[in-house]
């Protein structure tokens, strides 16, 4: 199975910018986005032979998630289950007969970390939904996770350290997700490539001399690793803030 994940940073923005053409390219069996900034109704999007699906923020313009498959899934659910989480569209989890496929678009913490103690609830409770998932079926994560993990996931770890993204707690927090029975599949394949990231910020020409974070991830049950044959992350691609990332694994 081929799998995409994109935060595409508003798809409508998006599509402007190169999205069907790398979607045609691509031609995954599943293409997970994240940030679609879209309420129902704004978009008709036709995608010959996908099944579509949208998980959109009650507020307007912001967050939401999509997700487009070949395969019709037995069943889709939106959210984590949670009033506290569920309003901002951050979540749509696929059933398929061998495996759960999750897209997710974890909360920012925010550049003052007002929002860090809603981030570490979110985090322990999304821990607890995936584990809960895997009692009956493997896991495959994706999306943007907004924490790059080690200091090898960022240009700027020094400098970037107790930031939105880099603090301690969110990244003890991946730390724990993956003690709990999840693989990294990028760093499985690749524990030691350096300057491969995922994000840029539009400040400061940060694309351009490669200023980027790896916070865009495809994380799978740890009875998964031993079938990922590629992890791929298309530096390459623009059209958002983020390059999307993809996972190709036997299921």
């Amino acid at each position: 199975m081929k799998y995409i994940s994109w935060n595409v940073n508003g798809l409508r923005a998006c599509l402007g910018k190169g999205f069907m053409d790398f979607f045609n390219e691509a031609e995954a069996d599943a293409f997970m986005l994240q940030e679609i900034k879209l309420k129902e109704g704004q978009l008709e999007l036709s995608l010959p032979g996908y099944h579509s699906y949208y998980n959109y923020a009650e507020k307007a313009g912001y967050s939401g998630t999509a997700l487009f498959c070949r395969d019709e899934p037995l069943k889709v659910m939106y959210g984590m289950g949670k009033a506290e989480h569920d309003g901002e569209g951050r979540l749509i989890t696929a059933e398929f007969p061998k495996h759960f496929l999750v897209t997710c678009y974890t909360p920012n913490a925010k550049q003052d970390l007002s929002r860090l103690e809603y981030r570490m609830e979110w985090e322990d409770d999304l821990r607890a939904y995936l584990k809960g998932l895997e009692e009956k079926k493997p896991v495959i994560l994706c999306g943007d996770l907004n924490v790059a993990h080690k200091e090898i996931d960022l240009k700027n770890p020094k400098t970037n350290h107790h930031n939105a993204g880099f603090t301690d707690e969110e990244r003890g927090k991946l730390t724990e997700l993956l003690a709990a029975g999840f693989t990294d599949s990028f760093r499985y394949l690749y524990p030691d490539r350096e300057n491969i990231y995922s994000w840029w910020s539009y400040r400061f020409k940060a694309r351009e001399k490669n200023a980027g974070w790896r916070i865009d991830y495809f994380i799978v049950s740890d009875c998964l690793k031993d079938r990922i044959r590629e992890a791929v992350i298309h530096t390459e691609r623009e059209g958002s803030d983020h390059c999307p990332v993809e996972l190709d694994i036997d299921i």
